[in-house]
């Protein structure tokens, strides 16, 4: 039997933010986000009889997601926006070096090539384990986990390089 609409009701609900934040971080742009994730929850409905199994919702709507955003560099080369721009939507309340921290660790995570970056937020924002993000990106186990152990030592790096550069102008 298919999912009902309380079914895909509910799914918009759990994972409309978090689908959001990870279209940010792919396109750096909240108007483009804002469209995947319209997109992603259109194709969702039209084809939501295919899920299988209920439990994968979450994986499912990535795929579509990811999908989506590909789909976008077929039409046409998005602009390129400040940093500032691709912050994350829902900032809170920080200290201003609390606040200037994160912004280093954002700005560092912005700079590392797709192929370092897509992994390690896979990861860490939306908690896949390393044999789920090989599913999502079509690699092997190996080559994620090295890819990830990869973007940590950049993200150090640069993050130490920073930090160098802090106390030099302070």
């Amino acid at each position: 039997m298919p999912p009902s609409n309380s079914f895909f009701e509910q799914l918009v609900k759990a994972y409309a933010n978090d689908l959001f934040r990870y279209a940010f971080w792919l396109s750096k742009d909240r108007d483009i986000a804002e469209d995947l994730v319209q997109e992603t929850f259109s194709r969702a409905w039209k084809s939501i009889d295919k899920l299988k199994d209920e439990n994968a919702a979450k994986a499912w709507l990535i795929t579509i997601l990811r999908r989506e955003n590909a789909r976008r560099f077929e039409k046409y080369q998005p602009d390129l926006v400040e940093l500032e721009d691709a912050l994350m939507a829902d900032k809170a309340q920080y200290e201003p070096d609390e606040k200037m921290e994160r912004q280093l660790l954002y700005q560092a995570i912005l700079s590392l090539e797709p192929q370092f970056k897509e992994p390690l937020l896979l990861q860490v924002q939306w908690g896949f384990s390393g044999e789920e993000i090989a599913e999502q990106l079509d690699l092997k186990l190996a080559t994620v986990n090295t890819r990830l152990f990869r973007a940590r030592q950049l993200l150090k790096k640069r993050l130490t390089q920073s930090e160098s550069a802090k106390r030099l102008i302070g």
